[in-house]
This record gives structure tokens, sequence and C-alpha cells, in this order.
């Protein structure tokens, strides 16, 4: 159950992120800064806490199923967001997404206890990007605090997906093995195709740039004081 009671770190972040936005909006160049800033933390988490445990944890066949799943789940999920259109379009897609960020989390818990952390970490960063973006979309069609009621309901998708997670642990060692590869693409598209794509839409900076490596050192560091 820690998964579940972790997500709750990020859904406080998606609505903290939804009622500042209300107040202040952040320029495009912090925008594209702390964009940059999560890409980097989520990619560290991919790369030092999933990708050890798919590397090492179980035959290649279920690493290369676990994958293949992943890359359809999320060409689906890409192609649902394209064409959404609309308040609705845009909220089936975010809650789709965030039921797989509570369902990666729930595999970095089965994986082990720091790496759950980490990733809530990565994740949180992520989602409070996420609260800032959508009430400005919602505040098209809605009122400010309703804009921000619709935005923290559907960050319940976060423990939603935990849940869906918690089998996870029960299963052998290659049923883990093929759900943590489905984790890190899932983790791989949410930087490559997601975070940075977003962050590339708006004039780069030196600054703005050097907060991906920023991001990237930090989870790294981190993970190295959990350890000691």
């Amino acid at each position: 159950m820690e998964a579940v009671l972790y997500t709750l770190i990020p859904l406080a972040a998606v609505a903290v992120g939804a009622i500042a936005t209300t107040f202040a909006k952040p320029s495009p160049t912090m925008r594209s800064a702390i964009q940059h800033f999560a890409a980097g933390v989520v990619f560290a988490a991919a790369a030092g806490e999933i990708l050890p445990d798919v590397k090492h944890g179980g035959p290649l066949a279920a690493v290369l199923i676990g994958a293949a799943v992943g890359i359809v789940c999320m060409l689906i999920l890409k192609w649902y967001a394209d064409k959404a259109k609309g308040p609705v379009g845009l909220a089936t897609a975010t809650a789709i997404d965030l039921v797989v960020d509570g369902m990666v989390l729930g595999i970095g818990f089965a994986a082990g206890m720091d790496q759950g952390i980490l990733l809530t970490v990565a994740l949180t960063l992520e989602v409070l990007f996420l609260g800032l973006t959508l009430v400005g979309e919602f505040e098209e069609r809605l009122s400010r605090w309703k804009a921000v009621g619709a935005t923290c309901l559907l960050g319940l998708g976060l423990p939603l997906g935990a849940l869906l997670g918690l089998p996870i642990s029960t299963l052998p060692g290659a049923g883990k093995t093929a759900f943590y590869a489905f984790g890190l693409i899932a983790l791989l598209y949410l930087v490559t195709e997601e975070l940075l794509v977003e962050a590339h839409e708006r004039p780069e900076t030196p600054f703005s740039t050097a907060m991906f490596f920023v991001g990237f050192m930090a989870i790294l560091t981190l993970e190295q004081l959990m350890r000691q």
C-alpha cells in the first residue's frame, strides 16, 4: 500500500500547481526551465531506478514483451492526445496519462522502497507542471475555481493507477520484469514526447537547457544520499 499512500504527494502537487497558476502564471522562460528540470529528474529516475531491474531482473523475452506493450500503449495515448479536442478530450487524455503515471509508481515500489521514493519525487515534479498547465486550458470554458477543481479531480488518476499496480509485487520474476520494461518505456515517453517537446515549443535559453542536467544530477545525488 506504500505506492497508494505516496501518490498523495504528487496529488498534492497537482493541487498546488493548479491553485498557484490562478494567481501568478509562470513566464514562458520559467515554464521551459521547469519542464527541462522535470525531464532531467524523470530521465534519471528511469535510468537509475528502473533500467537496472529491466537489465538484470528476468529473461529477455519478458523485457521485449513488456517493452512492446509499453510502446503500443504510449503510441495509442499519443494518437488519442493528438485527436482530443476541447476540455472533455483534454480531461480524458490527461486522466489516462495520470493513471499510467500511478501504475509506474506502483511498479517502482514493487522494485523497492528506494526506487519508489525517487520515482515519487520525479513524478511529483512532472504533475506539478501538469497542474500549472491544465488550469489555463480549463479556464477557457470554466470559471477559475471550477478549473482548479477539475484539475484536482483528474489527479485522482494517480492513486487509481497505483492501486492497479499493486498486484505487480506478487508476480513471478518474469512478470515483474515485463512490468519494469513497461514502466521504463512509459517514463522515457514522458521525457521525450511530453516534457521536452512542450519545453521546446518556447525559445531555448542556456538556463533552461542547463536545468535538464541539474534535474538529472539532483536525482543521482539524492539516490547516493539515500544509500549512505
